[in-house]
């Protein structure tokens, strides 16, 4: 890339090139505010995979880092919240249209947030939900229309929860999973959104707390969980599970060869899942990745990256710091 950039959103085009949004980046880089030293970037820039090239896109009307990223049904990118400005917390939120190649601001959501998660539901409306309003976490949760370009407020989780996940199941209800409460501590707890009623419904807790892991759903429509940590303070975890909607239940898996936080998961073609990158136990940035196997429910080593990668969400089609070449 153009611009070195810790944890931009990155997400795949309709006419397939890689967008990359945002991030934090080293002092001194153009149309930057600062973030505990670094600096919050404004900057994007796209990926062809065709040259295997990277160019500067247009910028965003404010810098982001710990956003979220959307892919909406007629192609267009929803950038929403995160950090901006100094340390707070921002509501603004923006619409990246390709064929043009611009960003066009867009009505504010109802409050500002950073650490959340977005989810595309079946209706095309888009699900904001939970993360943290300078300095706590939250439990409040919104609807963006884009036939409307109007924001309103749905139901609020049953718990605050940021660095959390969030995944779309077939039946268009939402599983959110794990997360941060406050004071550093993550929590095991899980719930439902369902779109029909704008309502949330706990079910079962995982095995393990967990904040700043993966998810992601599977051909069988069952949801796997890899990673994170159960605190601020903790070593990071090898530990995974499957929740099962149609039962509710979780079930504690094959672990992973490395415990990781702040990595990447993505599903292939083939129903495996590729875990890359992230943190390990020793507080150090991986270049190792393993495959998960759905038939036995084992992960196996593949090959290394060539650089590390850092994340902190996962979510459908937008995808976190993949090793691009």
């Amino acid at each position: 890339m153009h611009v070195p950039r810790l944890q931009p959103l990155l997400c795949l085009l309709a006419n397939g090139k890689v967008l990359a949004i945002g991030g934090t980046a080293d002092d001194g880089v153009r149309r930057t505010t600062k973030l505990n030293d670094a600096v919050v970037l404004s900057s994007t820039e796209l990926y062809d995979p065709s040259s295997g090239k990277w160019k500067m896109s247009h910028y965003m009307n404010y810098p982001r880092s710990e956003h979220t990223v959307s892919v909406l049904a007629d192609g267009k990118v929803l950038a929403v919240g995160g950090v901006g400005n100094g340390e707070d917390t921002i509501d603004t939120a923006e619409l990246y249209d390709p064929s043009i190649g611009n960003w066009t601001m867009i009505n504010n959501m109802r409050q500002g947030r950073a650490d959340h998660t977005a989810s595309v539901l079946s209706d095309g409306k888009v699900l904001i939900a939970g993360g943290y309003y300078s300095p706590v976490s939250i439990n409040s949760a919104e609807l963006y229309d884009p036939s409307t370009g109007n924001w309103t407020t749905t139901g609020s989780l049953h718990y605050v929860r940021q660095f959390h996940t969030a995944s779309v199941l077939p039946n268009g209800k939402v599983l959110v999973m794990g997360g941060m409460i406050n004071d550093s501590v993550a929590t095991n707890t899980a719930e439902l959104y369902d779109p029909s009623s704008g309502t949330w419904t706990i079910t079962n807790s995982m095995h393990h707390s967990r904040m700043d892991h993966t998810s992601s759903l599977l051909p069988n429509g069952k949801v796997l969980v890899t990673g994170g940590s159960s605190s601020s303070n903790e070593y990071c975890m090898n530990s995974t599970e499957l929740y099962d909607p149609s039962t509710g239940n979780w079930t504690i898996i094959g672990n992973m060869h490395f415990g990781r936080q702040w990595h990447t998961a993505l599903g292939l073609t083939d129903g495996s899942v590729l875990v890359t990158g992230g943190i390990t136990h020793d507080a150090r940035i991986t270049v190792t990745s393993e495959l998960y196997n759905p038939s036995n429910e084992t992960f196996v080593f593949t090959d290394q990256m060539k650089k590390v990668l850092v994340s902190d969400k996962n979510d459908g089609m937008v995808f976190h710091n993949p090793e691009l070449h």
